[in-house]
């Protein structure tokens, strides 16, 4: 099952619920954060007060996709109460190429980068309830960073590369006692600059404030513990990049209530009514193959049992000034 918002023709938004090829409009809900809440105010699940809602016009979701009318599958009135984080080396294969380099070094000797990724497969699974390692961790920005599917992906003009990363993200909504509640799951790209963060390990932080996408629809439910897709790069409509990633708790060093513990254990994630959008890492990278990508490339990640593929076309804004000088007041 499957949630997703539209833009109508005559502006207004909708959400839709998808259960195999048959989509429809929910009766009564302009947006998925509304539908949650209801679903929380009710005591029921996501997927209950969806079906609750009865059924509004067919949609067809393919052809609003094409027409750019498919937009996020949640996001929030006001952007700066929809927090983009997510976490990094939590993959069987997050290290491999490191791995081999590493694997008959002392472990004294190894990267910090490759210590944590030890860390996470010797404490990343804690039995449950107990609480594990935690991972890497980092800020990719609000609302504002967050990028429709096919919508362009936006790489400042000071940035040194524009790289995709296929991942899963989970969608959170903080209800009105503090409680995480999880809505799903979605595909997302977690837009990154990996010149940058090759530069040193300290610049990771710079290198993640770049704008992610994630959608077009947001599955219900668990997550499977194998998710098995494509990511690939079209340039000039014709595919230059293509690989498979992995991702599940099948495929992670890092359980998934471990990773959610070590994010919503700061208060500060648990703002009643705030969406969190977190990306949960990847192992498969064009930049780890050598391509640099060009403005006007297209990323397509796509996985069977997450709907719909996700899209994102590359623009490079053309520049910045050289200081950002700031005004005394």
């Amino acid at each position: 099952m499957f949630l997703s918002q539209i833009r109508n023709s005559d502006g207004s938004r909708a959400v839709v619920l998808r259960q195999g090829a048959a989509a429809h409009v929910v009766p009564g809900a302009a947006s998925v954060v509304a539908l949650a809440e209801a679903a929380i105010a009710a005591g029921r699940s996501l997927a209950d007060e969806a079906v609750a809602r009865g059924k509004g016009e067919p949609v067809d979701l393919p052809a609003l996709l094409a027409a750019g009318r498919v937009l996020l599958p949640a996001d929030h009135a006001d952007p700066a109460h929809m927090h983009l984080t997510g976490t990094g080396l939590t993959h069987l294969g997050s290290a491999s190429a490191r791995d081999a380099m590493h694997a008959k070094a002392d472990p004294e000797q190894m990267t910090d980068s490759m210590k944590m990724f030890r860390m996470g497969l010797e404490g990343g699974r804690p039995v449950p309830g107990a609480v594990g390692v935690q991972p890497e961790w980092f800020y990719k920005g609000n609302g504002h960073a967050a990028a429709a599917p096919g919508a362009a992906l936006v790489s400042p003009g000071f940035a040194l590369d524009a790289g995709e990363e296929p991942e899963v993200a989970g969608i959170y909504l903080i209800g009105p006692d503090g409680t995480p509640f999880r809505l799903g799951f979605a595909l997302g790209n977690e837009f990154s600059d990996h010149v940058t963060e090759r530069g040193n390990y300290l610049w990771l932080a710079h290198s993640k404030l770049r704008p992610a996408s994630f959608g077009p629809e947001l599955r219900l439910g668990p997550l499977p513990d194998h998710v098995e897709g494509q990511s690939r790069i079209l340039r000039d409509g014709k595919v230059i990049w293509e690989k498979p990633f992995l991702s599940g708790e099948a495929n992670m060093s890092h359980s998934l209530a471990n990773l959610e513990h070590h994010h919503f254990k700061y208060g500060i994630f648990r703002q009643p009514g705030d969406l969190h959008v977190h990306f949960f890492g990847t192992a498969t990278l064009s930049f780890a193959d050598g391509v640099t990508t060009r403005p006007g490339d297209v990323f397509q990640i796509e996985v069977t049992d997450f709907g719909l593929p996700l899209s994102n076309p590359l623009v490079q804004d053309p520049g910045q000034p050289e200081a950002c000088a700031v005004s005394p007041l």
